[in-house]
């Protein structure tokens, strides 16, 4: 595959982590112009991405050609150059990997079968190897991206992931799931310490193959009670944290459990992350005076204003930026891109962030 980003060649001199923007306001960092990337920054509203997704037919072919996943990957970087570049993936290749088929429906959503609502975790058989694409696509674009570039990678975190592997698709309120988890709390747990075990296997791998930093998404952490929120969604996550402490210390940890509200500050106190995503719902200021002093935080514009433009926008980012000026900041949205999102008001956005308009 060929590419208008020059590949790191021998010999070359490869900056230190510090030296990128990115991963240095990760770990604690504070710059004058906060480093940005955008989550699903390699998607539907790319017509590169389009194209090529319509080639190779369908989202689960694209995610395990290693070849065509990495191109994805690096789309945004090259015609952006944002400050990361994310993993292109998906948070279902765990259960994947778990042993439940998977496949994407034209308009219905990811389908795993079968349902764990029905059937027994341990009828699964696990098939690992699943994974070896996605590893394989880590190796080409850490050779790929320009040095400055930081490189994320990422997972599902074991709530979210559950709540698809128990209903075999995605639901508006995680009901199905909920209601599982309070008639029979040890299978349930069961199937919780399956996906942080394979997705400590998964991140370590994704780290050996060139990822500098992973991302932990619980997009649906919002749906739970308080001691809920505690038992499926920060233990877990705190376990995920200890095990990838363990084998590979100076990964860099973001935790992004969306809808977490009032519980963002227990869940960065105790999960043990290295910086917290907010989404679009979290009041900056709030987040700047209740989180533990310096931590870093990402995010949050919400991405409807990134499609409305304008004045507007740059309201949005000003504001965000302002607030949150005294502690490390990676500009970011508060949940993923949408397709219908005009290029224009992405370069828009760049530019104010980076106090070049």
């Amino acid at each position: 595959m060929t590419d208008s980003l020059s590949a790191v060649a021998p010999g070359d001199s490869v900056p230190a982590p510090r030296d990128k923007p990115l991963l240095a306001v990760l770990r604690g960092e504070r710059r004058p112009v906060p480093p940005l990337w955008l989550m699903r920054q390699a998607g539907r509203y790319l017509p590169e991405y389009r194209a090529l997704r319509a080639e190779k037919g369908g989202f689960l072919a694209l995610a395990t050609d290693p070849a065509a996943a990495a191109e994805v990957t690096i789309q945004p970087i090259r015609r952006f150059g944002f400050d990361g570049a994310i993993l292109f993936s998906d948070i279902l290749m765990v259960p994947w990997a778990l042993g439940q088929d998977l496949s994407f429906g034209v308009g219905e959503g990811p389908r795993l079968e079968p349902p764990l609502v029905d059937h027994a975790l341990t009828a699964l058989d696990r098939v690992p190897e699943r994974l070896e694409p996605v590893y394989e696509t880590v190796r080409q674009v850490a050779a790929m991206l320009p040095p400055e570039t930081s490189f994320l990678g990422f997972a599902g975190s074991p709530w979210t992931v559950a709540t698809y592997m128990v209903a075999g698709k995605g639901s508006k309120d995680q009901g199905e799931t909920r209601r599982f988890a309070y008639r029979d709390p040890q299978a349930f747990g069961a199937i919780i310490d399956a996906i942080a075990r394979m997705t400590i296997d998964y991140l370590v791998a994704q780290a050996d193959a060139g990822v500098e930093a992973v991302q932990l998404f619980d997009s649906w952490a919002g749906s739970l009670s308080p001691a809920q929120f505690e038992r499926w969604v920060i233990a877990p996550n705190a376990a995920i944290v200890a095990g990838l402490r363990a084998r590979r210390p100076d990964l860099t940890i973001i935790g992004f459990p969306k809808g977490a509200g009032g519980k963002l500050p227990a869940y960065a106190r105790e999960t043990g992350v290295d910086a917290l995503g907010l989404d679009e719902t979290v009041d900056p200021a709030w987040a700047h005076a209740m989180l533990p002093e310096g931590m870093p935080v990402q995010g949050n514009l919400d991405p409807l204003a990134l499609i409305a433009g304008g004045e507007e926008l740059d309201r949005a980012i000003d504001r965000i930026t302002g607030v949150l000026a005294d502690r490390p900041h990676v500009f970011n949205l508060g949940h993923g891109i949408l397709p219908d999102t005009p290029i224009s008001h992405v370069e828009r956005l760049i530019a104010r962030v980076r106090r070049t308009a």
